[in-house]
């Protein structure tokens, strides 16, 4: 697994501590971005939390998942949650460092008093002392909440900075990219009031291993409870590794009622991501589970096709017959990911209708827009409200692009000239000679490779089918003598292209 070493400087850490008429809660933040730029310590709130201990337990639940491996266990993570003020409310984000599970915690405007929210995105030090302290957190105590440095700190050059160096796995970025697009595709499917919310919770197992359960369960609603089924029918919901919502023990008494979010699903269609979210006075708990424990949400390949377009804009406008206008169309994409972006604005809940408005683009081509500013992590997806949200990750999202292995592997394959288009079959000549055939059924890709067999575009486009895409596309531009060159590719052309990115 690809890894690299993410430097978060704090000026102090983050504590808790007694304060006149109360206790006082400082996050300290990292170098995030604002409306006004990057921003070495953003400060986004400074006021009263309306319930201290709710909103304790919901970022203490956070922290447990940035903490915590779900599958293989004993490997540890830690990793600080990200941190978006929206204007009118706070987020707190977090993956799991096995990369299945999504957490993040809304602090509304209900749970919030007396202070201005700022807009922009950062890391928030949730260090042990502190996670400690808020536990302690008693039903009484008035708490006020900063994040971000005091006046004081902001104009201050000289001071201690409280740095990290984490290993930061390229797997839980892509997860962010991933999480956004799996979760638009979520309906609710069920929501359970507050004592059936805690008796189905309760009743799940604490505890899973590798190689523990037998396949994904299913839950069917009835009524307001929450039916076990061993099956998918339709309307139901896809629980794989229950263990992994052990993260809402934390706040399960004082939920109002639990909701639950999936995709359709079919008699015999395959495990898929739920999302589990538990409304809280002021505030929501929100986790995202991957189709299987042992599955991290990096590869599940719905951003591949997102990545693949717009890539390059001098792309010729016809290229082995792809057609007149697919460099037209790579082109337009680009265009229109660029526009969007210039009008986001920090909102908590983006409006297609307005930004198309704005915009002057078709609903369709704004939606597209926001799935590709996904991809690097510049919008979110709330499936409460069904609506994207503007964050921009403190990380390096271009990263997302670069690591991504079937990316790059499509990529080589037709930079060496691998492709051949005859229609609506595409044939693309593997490194050993072997001619792997793409067909194109209504826009919808099949391939003849192991990877397709195996997971019939459960999890993304393979390869083949991705280097295909391209080529109608004209998304990326390669040689005059590459295009006529008969023969598969060279080892060298294929460096990339091996079988280590057919399986990521």
């Amino acid at each position: 697994m690809t890894r690299s070493l993410q430097a978060v400087a704090y000026r102090r850490p983050s504590v808790l501590e007694s304060a006149v008429g109360g206790q006082r809660l400082g996050l300290e933040t990292s170098r995030g971005a604002t409306p006004s730029g990057a921003a070495d310590h953003p400060r986004f709130f400074s006021g009263f939390l309306t319930s201290p201990q709710i909103a304790a337990a919901g970022l203490l639940a956070v922290a447990d998942v940035a903490a915590a491996r779900y599958y293989q266990p004993q490997l540890r993570a830690s990793l600080d949650p990200v941190v978006t003020g929206n204007g009118d409310r706070l987020r707190f984000e977090s993956f799991s460092g096995c990369g299945g599970v999504y957490a993040r915690l809304d602090v509304l405007t209900g749970g919030l008093d007396g202070g201005e929210v700022g807009r922009g995105t950062t890391n928030v030090d949730v260090n042990n002392p502190l996670r400690e302290a808020l536990s302690r957190i008693g039903a009484d105590d008035p708490l006020h909440l900063r994040v971000g440095p005091e006046e004081m700190a902001v104009t201050t050059l000289d001071g201690p900075v409280v740095e990290k160096k984490v290993p930061l796995p390229d797997r839980w970025l892509r997860g962010f990219a991933e999480a956004q697009v799996v979760a638009a595709d979520f309906d609710l499917r069920a929501e359970l009031p507050a004592a059936e919310a805690v008796r189905f919770l309760r009743s799940l197992p604490r505890s899973g291993g590798r190689g523990s359960s037998a396949g994904p369960r299913w839950v069917v609603p009835a009524g307001r409870v929450l039916r076990p089924t061993t099956r998918p029918v339709p309307g139901a919901v896809c629980l794989p590794g229950p263990e992994r919502l052990i993260a809402l023990q934390r706040v399960l008494r004082h939920a109002t009622a639990l909701r639950v979010y999936g995709p359709a699903v079919t008699a015999g269609g395959a495990a898929t991501a739920g999302a589990w979210e538990a409304v809280l006075p002021g505030m929501r708990l929100t986790l995202t589970l991957s189709p299987d424990a042992s599955r991290g949400f990096s590869g599940e390949g719905g951003v591949l096709d997102a990545l693949a377009t717009g890539e390059h804009r001098a792309a010729p406008a016809d290229r082995d017959g792809g057609g007149s206008g697919e460099g037209a169309e790579s082109t337009e994409a680009a265009d229109d990911t660029d526009l969007v972006s210039m009008l986001l604005a920090w909102e908590p809940r983006i409006d297609v209708a307005d930004l198309a408005a704005s915009s002057g683009l078709p609903a369709e081509r704004v939606r597209a827009a926001l799935v590709r500013l996904g991809t690097s992590g510049r919008v979110g997806y709330d499936t409460a409200e069904a609506a994207y949200f503007h964050r921009e990750l403190p990380y390096d999202a271009e990263r997302v692009e670069r690591h991504n292995p079937r990316l790059r592997s499509a990529r080589a394959l037709v930079a060496a000239g691998a492709v051949r288009l005859d229609g609506t079959l595409g044939t693309v000549t593997a490194e050993d000679g072997h001619a792997h055939r793409v067909r194109d059924d209504a826009g919808v890709l099949s391939c003849s490779c192991l990877w397709w067999a195996k997971y019939r575009g459960g999890r993304g486009p393979c390869k083949h089918a991705l280097a295909v895409r391209m080529v109608r596309r004209g998304a990326v531009a390669r040689p005059a003598d590459q295009v006529e060159r008969s023969g598969p590719p060279t080892g060298a052309d294929l460096n990339t292209a091996r079988i280590d990115g057919d399986m990521r």
